[in-house]
């Protein structure tokens, strides 16, 4: 099965409070993790994401998409980045576990589903 785990942040409200030593910790677990799951053959893809500053939004207003600057304003938290991998449930959410007991943060892991068959 595939599962996307996800790491969710406020980056600078995330951030504000933590010591560089913390932010660095950090920083070297997830690059470790990365580097786990690709000697394992567990990782199917993953990517970090830029700040929610940089993001566009596309909202459906007055019977257009309307593009605008910015993330989703109404939410503290955006998407940071994600994992996917190959693995049991179990495996994926013992991995989302190894960054939630570091970071303090939640993260959510999904099963990607799977695509019908061709007839």
């Amino acid at each position: 099965m595939k599962y996307m785990i996800m790491m969710f942040g406020g980056v600078g409200e995330a951030l504000e409070n933590r010591s560089p030593e913390w932010i660095g910790g950090m920083h070297r677990l997830l690059v470790d993790l990365d580097s786990e799951l690709r000697e394992s053959g567990e990782l199917v893809g993953s990517q970090k994401l830029t700040a929610p500053a940089a993001a566009k939004t596309v909202r459906f207003v007055d019977h257009e998409s309307v593009a605008t600057d910015g993330p989703f304003a109404e939410l503290k938290e955006s998407l940071a980045g994600y994992w996917i991998v190959d693995a049991s449930e179990e495996r994926a959410l013992e991995i989302a576990s190894k960054v939630v007991q570091y970071i303090e943060f939640p993260m959510e892991v999904r099963q990607i589903m799977d695509e019908p068959s061709a007839m």
